[in-house]
């Protein structure tokens, strides 16, 4: 089975001075606004590095929901957030890191267990696999 998805991005301008938007075929962006100031600036908008936290936090959440009921386990809260770091290197610009951070509500299940099975879904995440980056783990079992 092959799934395709489709985004775009559009850009007006220079670099500096320049606008862009971004859109998905699902309608969660239509057209939103990003650029250099909310890349690197901290302006308001998105960016590159959010959309790819965005896409890593929710393929790693589902890959962790599919590995738990596997075991037989079912999970009542999976919060993940994740921590996109970009920096220069090189002359360029580069994604060194995603730090991924779960607390999650699974009864029935020991800490080791959980753990196991959380580092099984940080490597079989689709996303995980696509980005050649170091990828931590910190996950918290609420008991």
């Amino acid at each position: 089975m092959k799934i395709k998805r489709h985004a775009s991005a559009a850009w007006q301008g220079g670099f500096k001075d320049g606008k862009g938007s971004i859109s998905t075929e699902s309608g969660a962006l239509k057209s939103y606004p990003y650029g250099v100031a909310s890349r690197f600036e901290g302006e308001k908008g998105s960016n590159p590095e959010e959309l790819v936290g965005a896409a890593h936090a929710s393929c790693f959440t589902m890959a962790l929901s599919l590995m738990l009921g596997e075991a037989g386990l079912t999970a009542t809260q999976l919060d993940t957030s994740a921590e996109v770091a970009v920096e220069q290197v090189d002359g360029g610009f580069a994604i060194t890191s995603s730090k991924l951070t779960l607390k999650a509500r699974i009864p029935g299940t020991d800490n080791a267990t959980f753990q196991a099975i959380a580092a099984k879904a940080k490597a079989g995440c689709p996303v995980s696999k696509l980005l050649k980056t170091d990828i931590s783990l910190e996950a918290t079992l609420i008991t």
